[in-house]
């Protein structure tokens, strides 16, 4: 009973370190890329990436691409929770310029989402259940767009 009690110590405490460090070595990536995007807007990365800017002030480097008036965006993380109900303002860096727009997570058009994710994630593997590919996040612009 007692080595059952250590071992569940034990994985919890390695879960819990796995946890920690996988955040802390996630947001030193994310500042990493968010600088390259910044300086570079010419560069590799820049091009398939942007920094959208919360109405909040949270800050996120993603693929990204333009069509028309929208820019599109997959979210992984939970943070496309932001965009529901309704949906809420951003602003992106794409290519060395600032665009505001309207985003809102699409929940309810797989058949839209798989169209768009064609394009987005073209490399995504089709085996890949839609749960684990993300969320499609619409960005409408604004008007007033370089």
């Amino acid at each position: 009973m007692r080595i059952l009690k250590w071992t569940g110590i034990g994985v919890l405490i390695l879960l819990v370190g796995f946890v920690g460090y996988s955040s802390l070595t996630r947001e030193s990536r994310n500042a990493a890329v968010a600088e390259d995007i910044r300086t570079n807007p010419d560069g590799e990365r820049a091009r398939r990436a942007m920094l959208v800017t919360l109405d909040d002030g949270r800050m996120y480097p993603v693929n990204y691409i333009v069509e028309g008036e929208f820019v599109f965006m997959g979210i992984d993380g939970r943070w496309w929770r932001h965009f529901q109900n309704g949906g809420s303002e951003v602003s992106m860096l794409i290519r060395g310029k600032t665009y505001t727009g309207h985003a809102r997570v699409i929940l309810d058009d797989p058949d839209y989402t798989a169209d768009v994710f064609s394009r987005l994630r073209p490399a995504a593997p089709e085996w890949l259940p839609d749960w684990l590919n993300g969320k499609l996040v619409e960005i409408r612009l604004e008007e007033d767009r370089g």
